[in-house]
């Protein structure tokens, strides 16, 4: 690998109902990002919030020219706004995150340094969650029967908080599902993906979006599709063309 220094970052976050979290989840982004030396932007994603999420940002927009914004009509899920905020990020590389404020900004700087050494997807791995402990064992089971399908060795595939580069996360297949298979997907285009010890802290405000166990069905039909895929997917690199 060769090391490349990057340039500029666009940080890509799904909202769904987090309107007590989102101020001061841009100051700690702020803090982190904002003299690294490089160009940076916030985009929130809306995902139909029903609180006052879109008007919170609209404010942190007005006050802030590094926030930009895209709003659903109606909720779509985490994948979908993952997948709005790659096309729409303005920068070379993309920086994902939850907006509950248990991932640490203070974090993206490490992992972008990892990524600089010529990685093209650096994720993160909580090794110390702060989670319920059923949601500890769901995403234990959930890892290691994804991993297992999969052919991977990822510790902690749920784990939003990610760096990867923006022309290899706009070309990611897109579905329902797509952000928990986000490693695979990288790999599959022949990626080079580092994992990296982050922070995980408790939810202070706000409630989980979804239950331990509640998506068992879906995610086992995505992780079923995403194993086909793998198999099946088409990779190719032009050399020369007229």
């Amino acid at each position: 690998m060769q090391n490349k220094n990057i340039t500029s970052l666009s940080v890509v976050l799904p909202v769904y109902n987090e309107q007590d979290n989102l101020p001061a989840l841009f100051e700690e982004i702020r803090r982190s990002i904002a003299n690294i030396g490089k160009e940076w932007e916030v985009l929130f994603v809306d995902d139909g919030s029903k609180d006052r999420s879109l008007e919170v940002i609209k404010a942190l927009a007005a006050e802030h020219p590094q926030v930009r914004y895209l709003a659903f009509r109606k909720n779509c899920g985490q994948s979908a706004a993952f997948a709005a905020g790659f096309q729409a990020a303005r920068h070379e590389v993309i920086v994902t995150m939850d907006a509950d404020l248990q991932n640490d900004p203070a974090d993206i700087p490490a992992m972008l340094i990892e990524f600089e050494r010529g990685y093209d997807m650096v994720i993160g791995w909580r090794a110390k969650r702060k989670d319920t402990f059923a949601k500890r064992i769901a995403s234990k089971w959930a890892n290691a029967i994804r991993n297992r399908l999969t052919g991977e060795t990822v510790k902690d595939t749920g784990c939003s908080l990610k760096v990867l580069r923006t022309t290899m996360a706009r070309r990611i297949p897109m579905f329902t599902g797509m952000h928990r298979f986000l490693p695979t997907l990288m790999k599959m285009q022949g990626a080079t993906v580092a994992e990296l010890k982050v922070n995980h802290r408790p939810r202070l405000h706000g409630v989980s979006k979804y239950g331990a166990f509640s998506r068992a069905k879906t995610a086992a039909f995505d992780l079923l599709a995403v194993a086909w895929m793998k198999r099946r997917y088409i990779n190719y690199d032009i050399a020369e063309h007229n």
